[in-house]
């Protein structure tokens, strides 16, 4: 024992020592940031006794705390929220009898109503209570001065007021909706709503007391501090406020017709039209008809929505340029109705106003319909979020588009860069207004030129020639080719339309390029290249169509750089929802590769095609469409595929009868349009006659006959001159793609020699 208690005495200083350098070390490392973190005690990171587990601990504590004051924040919101709830009530329900009680601020009938505000507790804004005056307030007993409810029901006799928006200056909080005061019957009056601005909520809505009849002067509600300004006042619905809807309280049935009064001027409000259309066609020509009725038949309940820029309902091209001018009726231009060549009569129109429902209408149709929204146009397209933008900035979203917008007719530069005076003595034919205008000319003026030498010019030679019989009009058709239509009839048969058209009482200048056009002394001076001059009243362009694809850049569509138009697919379609049809689509042939057609029967089958698809058949554009021409009721053509004056071409001809004229075609088919009388069927077994056919021959009459297009041996084009009714064949002809030994053996398949 006293061995081990010396040694201990020895001992016990040096362990001391060493324990003690030991700590000092390792305070120095670890304060030091030393290279051996592993001096540190475990004891520092593990949760047992003797002081571990602080960081747990705090860590805990915060988390506690911020539960329980989230917890106490959000029981006194509640219980504010309770508080203003019941005490919006009390108000709501105590303002119609403090407003007939209170002070008159005008004794005068005619003034506008005063504005008072009752300071809120809990928000400080202000909110608005309109007086009514004695007069007033004695027809009205319960007249409403609320915002956020239902009005209570008026008098039929008392007409619908117009609230006037306000100012998103201080907007008062909103309330939650409450029941109507009578529920049967709410108040027609209008609710208008001021889109809020980015950093202020959207203000509440104002209802007013209905004015008498004898005295509709509303009042304007105006936001404190200012005084309120007195003024009559006008309708201040806007676009933006006919689209957005009252989210409280909207009248079940709204006016078709909303019109403010300012003293003794009134104006129709904007037409009301649907935010949203499942099936929004672009444009208002055949194409978009064609397409609306098919997608109503595939889809009897669908809502389609048409957008156009045009005035009117869609009607069709052709009678424009053709029986329209050989009309009896001297008000042919406003009745829009015309005899054709059969005698029957028919209007422009595919389909009168009953056939369509109003766009207010569209999204509450029980059955869904067609709406057409006239005079509006598409500025622009965005793809991705489904919507469109009209010129009066209004969106409209879609789940399905169709743009057939169709093309707009060139002008010649020298006209363009002629002047202003030119320019107005100048007629584009296109649309029902050029019509109409066109016609107006031609019974004031004793000079019209046309230039242009293709269908749609030398149908309105023909047509205003017939007219020149009547009155001492001089028509003169100028074009650059050598005859009538030469770019797609062989020379030959182009040299003979020519004089057809001469006989017609046109005068005809071939081979004329335009060098310049002025207006001197009344006249309008065309000169040509090859220094002829020709003096006129006024010229009327037809030198082409350049389809409208003023869309592609905002939607991002591909326009083809060869044929111009939007660039779509077999199946018409440009993108997963987005189809083109008509003069607008370049589409690709299944048969004769990518194309763009400008006529009435390709808008007729791609309208058609582009609505089926549009209702998930995913068909391919395999139908050969035809177009036609007639040079008044005793020359016509129908044709189909590719017919180019370029290419080769063997004519098959024989002698006509009197059946064989436009007019005789459509005493048979019963229509004037005989695209009409068209069928998707392919006649799969023609019966050839047995009558030899003769050798071509060029003569100078040509009857009636049968005009092939070659490429590669292939046909790829035929006319039918003055052959009606045997289109079918000649669709089988194209789509069989055969290389034809003798055409005159293919000409048989038509029966032309047969009496």
């Amino acid at each position: 024992m006293l061995t081990c208690r010396t040694a201990w005495k020895k001992l016990a200083p040096l362990a001391r020592a060493n324990s003690t350098q030991c700590r000092q070390s390792g305070r120095r490392t670890v304060l030091n940031n030393g290279r051996r973190p592993t001096l540190i005690p475990k004891a520092h990171m593990s949760t047992g006794a003797g002081g571990a587990g602080r960081e747990n601990a705090v860590y805990a504590l915060l988390v506690g705390g911020t539960c329980l004051a989230g917890g106490v924040y959000a029981y006194r919101t509640a219980k504010a929220d309770g508080r203003r709830y019941q005490e919006r009530l009390e108000q709501m329900s105590s303002t119609p009898d403090r407003a007939v009680g209170e002070e008159l601020v005008t004794s005068v009938q005619s003034e506008p109503l005063a504005v008072q505000t009752a300071d809120t507790e809990e928000t400080g804004a202000a909110e608005p209570v309109v007086e009514a005056s004695l007069e007033e307030a004695a027809e009205q007993p319960a007249a409403p001065a609320v915002e956020d409810a239902v009005p209570e029901q008026e008098p039929e006799s008392s007409p619908a007021p117009a609230a006037e928006e306000a100012p998103p200056s201080e907007a008062a909080e909103p309330a939650p909706e409450t029941p109507p005061a009578v529920p049967s019957e709410p108040s027609p009056a209008e609710l208008t709503e001021l889109p809020p601005t980015p950093s202020e909520p959207s203000p509440a809505e104002l209802i007013e007391s209905p004015p008498t009849p004898s005295e509709p002067s509303p009042a304007e509600v105006t936001d404190p501090p200012p005084a309120p300004v007195v003024e009559s006042v006008e309708s201040v619905e806007s676009e933006s406020t006919a689209v957005a809807e009252s989210p409280v309280a909207e009248s079940p049935e709204p006016p078709s017709e909303v019109v403010a009064k300012s003293g003794l001027d009134s104006a129709p409000s904007p037409v009301k039209f649907p935010t949203h259309a499942p099936y929004l066609l672009i444009g208002g020509g055949t194409a978009s008809f064609a397409a609306a009725r098919s997608i109503r038949a595939r889809d009897p309940g669908a809502r389609v929505l048409i957008v156009t820029d045009e005035p009117d309902l869609p009607y069709m091209r052709p009678p424009l340029s053709k029986e329209l001018w050989f009309s009896d009726d001297p008000n042919v231009t406003e009745t829009l109705r015309f005899k054709q060549w059969n005698g029957k009569e028919r209007s422009i129109y595919f389909q009168p106003s009953s056939f369509y429902i109003s766009p207010a209408e569209l999204e509450s149709a029980e059955n869904g319909g067609v709406a057409v929204l006239s005079g509006r146009k598409v500025v622009h397209m965005d793809v991705r979020g489904n919507k469109i933008q009209l010129d009066d900035n209004t969106e409209i979203s879609y789940d399905k588009c169709l743009i057939a917008t169709g093309g707009v007719p060139r002008n010649l530069q020298v006209i363009e860069r002629a002047g202003e005076e030119v320019m107005k003595r100048t007629t584009l034919f296109r649309k029902l207004e050029d019509f109409r205008s066109l016609d107006k000319v031609s019974r004031t003026l004793k000079s019209i030129t046309i230039i242009g030498g293709g269908f749609l010019g030398s149908e309105l030679a023909c047509a205003l020639g017939r007219r020149s019989d009547e009155s001492a009009l001089e028509v003169i058709q100028m074009f650059p080719e050598r005859g009538n239509m030469g770019k797609v009839l062989p020379e030959y048969l182009s040299n003979w339309t020519t004089e057809k058209v001469k006989n017609e009482g046109v005068k005809v200048l071939a081979e004329a390029l335009v060098k310049s056009v002025t207006f001197q002394d009344d006249k309008l001076e065309i000169q040509l290249k090859d220094g002829r001059l020709i003096k006129t009243d006024h010229i009327v362009a037809a030198v082409g169509l350049e389809p409208n694809v003023d869309l592609a850049k905002s939607a991002g569509l591909e326009v083809d750089s060869d044929f111009g138009g939007y660039r779509v697919n077999a199946e018409l379609q440009a993108r997963a929802n987005i189809w083109v049809a008509g003069d607008a689509a370049c589409f690709y042939d299944i048969r004769l590769g990518r194309r763009r057609v400008e006529h009435h029967d390709h808008a007729v089958v791609s309208g058609r095609l582009a609505g089926e698809n549009m209702t998930g058949a995913n068909k391919p554009y395999w139908h050969q469409s035809m177009f036609w021409s007639d040079l008044g009721p005793d020359v016509g053509y129908e044709a189909i595929g590719i017919v180019d004056s370029s290419l080769p071409t063997v004519g098959v001809f024989a002698k006509a009868t009197e059946k064989d004229t436009p007019k005789a075609a459509t005493e048979q088919s019963g229509t004037g349009i005989r695209s009409e009388s068209e069928t998707e069927d392919v006649a799969t077994s023609p019966v050839a006659s047995s009558t030899p056919a003769p050798a071509v021959q060029h003569k100078d009459d040509y009857g009636k006959g049968v005009i092939f297009y070659l490429r590669d041996k292939v046909v790829v084009g035929i006319i039918l001159w003055n052959v009606f009714n045997r289109m079918p064949i000649a669709r089988k002809i194209i789509k069989d793609g055969e290389e034809h030994a003798d055409l005159n053996e293919v000409a048989k398949l038509f029966n032309i020699h047969e009496d």
